[in-house]
């Protein structure tokens, strides 16, 4: 096996492990458990509560409530809005939709993002992506990036209808994988007026080529030839083979990538029981033609700030990113930081950054008047 083919496959145990049903059952003694959530043909709905049921302590200076809207392909999304409770709704504010990680949900790194930025005065939304969660789309685990990409414009669109929210001031924080769909939907949605994106991950050349330079042509058309492979067995009634982002238990031979992603999705550090990490191994073609960085310059002259750890393994996306954009553009570094520790590690966390670059950014006027019906 070349070596690049090797880089590739590393990191696709962050974007996806293949693993079909039978031995999913073999990786831990909650297999059965885990299976089960994958098999669902409808969304795993939260009880109806008003239990805290996040990865993050609530923040008594925030309120939150569960939202619900449509995107464009007909899907239900289903949301956590965050709003200042001091926040004067006579007026208009500043708002921001808020990504997470590729499979993870709402209740987990983006909603800490999004209190915490509603804590500091912005309107805040952190949203279930199509197929996973608690939002709609059937069968769940499907990954389109036509619909992770349209899932922010659409709570742009959701953003946009509350009175107390100015059109004009609508920023986008993407962490990991959301940082690319978050920069795709500022590509072609000039609503979007900032973004920000931490740890990023262009899921797109991570499921071609890992952390490699280059793609290797032939491992590439070999992993399309297994998902076609695939899709034939699923014509002839085979069920669905599941690719985990992240294993379920480790072992002597697990990578330093498979530590940290494990470390959060899989301890009470960030889990949680919609987060399976598991999409459709057929998902994989559509998301190999996904390219986050082709249209960057379409951003501008609308700004973006590029975060990530200067220990992060993924570190090249956003340098990869920054070197595409066009002005006004910024890389900001934290120090020792990894990719993971931008989850949730708030005293890594560059809240100030976060705040001073939206600040500026969507300062336009200020606690206008809200007279929109």
């Amino acid at each position: 096996m070349n070596k690049q083919f090797e880089t590739r496959r590393l990191v696709e145990h962050h974007v996806g492990v293949y693993v079909g049903r039978r031995n999913l059952l073999k990786l831990t003694g909650v297999g059965v458990a885990v299976l089960g959530m994958m098999s669902v043909s409808a969304p795993a709905l939260a009880q109806g509560t008003l239990a805290w049921d996040k990865t993050f302590p609530r923040n008594e200076r925030v309120e939150h409530r569960k939202v619900s809207f449509y995107n464009r392909l007909g899907i239900t999304l289903v949301a956590d809005l965050y709003v200042p409770k001091n926040i004067d709704r006579s007026r208009r504010h500043a708002a921001l939709v808020v990504g997470g990680p590729y499979g993870a949900v709402k209740e987990q790194s983006a909603g800490l993002y999004a209190q915490t930025m509603a804590e500091r005065g912005f309107i805040t939304i952190a949203h279930d992506p199509s197929y996973v969660g608690e939002s709609g789309g059937q069968p769940h685990g499907i990954a389109s990036s036509e619909a992770l990409v349209e899932d922010f414009s659409a709570a742009v669109d959701f953003l946009g209808g509350l009175p107390f929210v100015d059109r004009e001031r609508i920023g986008l924080i993407g962490v990991c994988g959301s940082g690319g769909f978050g920069l795709a939907a500022a590509e072609i949605d000039p609503r979007i007026k900032a973004v920000a994106t931490v740890s990023m991950y262009d899921i797109g050349q991570a499921k071609r080529q890992g952390l490699a330079a280059d793609t290797d042509e032939a491992a590439l058309r070999r992993s399309l030839e297994e998902v076609a492979a695939q899709r034939w067995a699923e014509v002839d009634g085979a069920e669905r083979t599941m690719v985990i982002g992240t294993p379920q238990a480790l072992t002597a031979a697990s990578t330093a990538i498979d530590r940290e992603f494990y470390d959060y999705y899989r301890t009470p550090r960030g889990q949680h029981p919609r987060s399976t990490t598991a999409f459709s191994r057929t998902s994989d073609a559509q998301m190999m033609l996904f390219w986050s960085y082709q249209h960057l310059d379409w951003i501008s002259p609308r700004p973006v700030l590029f975060i990530t750890g200067d220990k992060a393994h993924s570190r090249i996306f956003s340098e990869h990113a920054y070197s595409r954009a066009s002005e006004p553009k910024e890389l900001f570094l934290v120090p020792g930081a990894g990719h993971v520790d931008l989850y949730d590690r708030v005293s890594l966390i560059p809240w100030e950054k976060l705040q001073s670059f939206f600040d500026k950014h969507l300062a336009g006027a200020k606690a206008e008047t809200s007279n929109r019906v």
